[in-house]
């Protein structure tokens, strides 16, 4: 493909603003941002809101929020100019209604009047017959005069499409070579009124008016292609070519719903997930790079993408896979930004607010970056920092010791660290102690007991990250509790 072929090259990311955007809408959206950013050429947002009553501003403004959120930029589309607009369907009906004219005109579409009743029992006589459920063609035969008198004084109607019985073949870049008979179809609807297109007349028109060459999409919306095709040759316009991208699956190999998994990037947003976790995670939904790595950033995808390298058959869905994701990706942030965007979430748990020391916040995040899944894990993680919740004084108790023993540790480890002055109070100085205390007991016996102590916590950091960033006063209050708990 030459350069100049690159720089003509247009596809575009349609979603309909009837829900928040789930996880194979971003699929479809960074396949096409890819594809585009390696082979050059413009990536078109067009907001597919024909469904006036199903589509919501709040959705439209969580498709371009969570877009921007995951670095997808487009070239043309809301808020950006183009010379192809307008960028909302509902912003296009006088387009759609010229080509909807122009079939009527010439015979390539007509008024259907049949009822929902009628419809549906010659659906069911069809299939009781074994034969497909496609439409009759009882008003095919409808004069244009005819029918324009019966839409003028109102009655219920479609407009169908005449659709030939041929062969409609085509190459998708993904699937191959796919064949349809369009014989099974019957006369489709493709709109309910003039002024009313349904989604595939509309899609076929928006393609052509914004110059279209390639369409990636999911393979669910293979069964559209001939149909979409049929109207492409009977309007004259040119074939996108097609790349129908594989399904996502649930674990159990079904297609991934709200019982494996959210599925709104809105909910995995606030549950803390990376957005650079969270491409790179989709990105490896359905592409192999070829090799054994794993970890790419957006860069590295705008480099390395290759459709080709897109598999055909469904992609899983793991979970622990995209929590994988997030620590790489925690782990590598400087502690300075994972505090900053760790913030709200503390502030939600009411630990924190706008007074609180960032650089407290940077010290006891830091210590917990390891064990950090997704941003919504911090506050149970670190409460215990900011106020100690309570705790039974069995669990002071280590299991390979007993209460008295545990006792005695603890008032040890009291008499030791009371000695130690405030500026030597570290990390370091404090194991040399506990090392002291544990020629006496074992290691387990002094450790546990004052990690208790301090997190109120079975599994914690190690006491002593906490009583270095508890600091000398808030370290010995604890451990005191703890020994009132114990002679209780």
């Amino acid at each position: 493909m030459t350069e100049a072929q690159n720089q003509n090259i247009r596809v575009r990311f349609a979603p309909s603003p009837t829900g928040f955007l789930h996880l194979g809408n971003i699929r479809t959206a960074l396949f096409n941002y890819l594809f585009v950013k390696k082979c050059g050429g413009s990536l078109i947002l067009r907001i597919e809101d024909t469904d006036a009553e199903r589509s919501k501003v709040e959705y439209k403004n969580d498709i371009i929020d969570e877009l921007i959120w995951l670095g997808i930029d487009w070239h043309e589309g809301p808020n950006k100019d183009g010379a192809f607009g307008p960028y909302h369907q509902s912003e296009r009906t006088e387009i759609y209604k010229k080509y909807l004219n122009r079939l009527i005109e010439n015979g390539n579409a007509y008024y259907c009047f049949c009822s929902p009743d009628e419809l549906e029992a010659q659906k069911n006589y069809l299939m009781s017959q074994g034969l497909p459920p496609k439409y009759s063609g009882k008003c095919a035969s409808i004069k244009k005069e005819t029918a324009l008198e019966r839409v003028a004084k109102g009655e219920p109607h479609i407009i169908r499409l005449r659709v030939p019985e041929k062969k409609v073949v085509f190459d998708d870049l993904i699937k191959g070579k796919i064949e349809f008979d369009s014989s099974l179809m019957g006369d489709i609807p493709i709109a309910k009124d003039i002024g009313s297109p349904l989604y595939n007349f509309a899609v076929v028109v928006d393609d052509e008016e914004m110059k279209i060459t390639h369409v990636i999409r999911g393979e669910d919306h293979i069964s559209n292609t001939p149909k979409q095709i049929i109207i492409q040759e009977m309007l004259g316009f040119n074939t996108p070519i097609y790349a129908h991208l594989p399904i996502i699956l649930g674990p159990d190999r079904t297609k991934l719903s709200k019982r494996h998994a959210s599925v709104s990037v809105i909910d995995y947003r606030r549950l803390g997930y990376l957005p650079s976790a969270l491409v790179n995670f989709i990105a490896m939904l359905g592409w192999n790079p070829g090799s054994d790595r794993e970890l790419f950033s957006l860069a590295d995808l705008e480099k390395e993408f290759d459709i080709k390298k897109v598999n055909a058959s469904g992609a899983v869905f793991n979970i622990q896979k995209l929590n994988w994701f997030n620590v790489q990706y925690i782990k590598q942030m400087p502690d300075d930004e994972l505090a900053r965007i760790c913030l709200p979430y503390l502030k939600e748990a009411g630990l924190a607010d706008e007074k609180t020391d960032m650089k407290w916040i940077k010290k006891i995040i830091a210590l917990e970056k390891e064990r950090i899944k997704k941003l919504s894990d911090i506050a149970p993680l670190v409460d215990f920092f900011f106020a100690l919740p309570d705790y039974p004084a069995e669990l002071l108790v280590w299991e390979k010791s007993d209460k008295s023993r545990i006792l005695a540790s603890l008032k040890e480890s009291r008499k030791e660290l009371s000695d130690l002055p405030v500026d030597r109070f570290t990390a370091p100085n404090i194991k040399n102690i506990f090392s002291k205390i544990a020629a006496q007991f074992s290691i387990g016996e002094v450790y546990w007991p004052v990690r208790v102590a301090l997190s109120s916590k079975a599994a914690s950091l190690g006491p002593l990250e906490i009583a270095d960033a508890l600091g000398k006063g808030e370290t010995m209050e604890r451990v005191v509790r703890a020994i009132k708990k114990l002679e209780s």
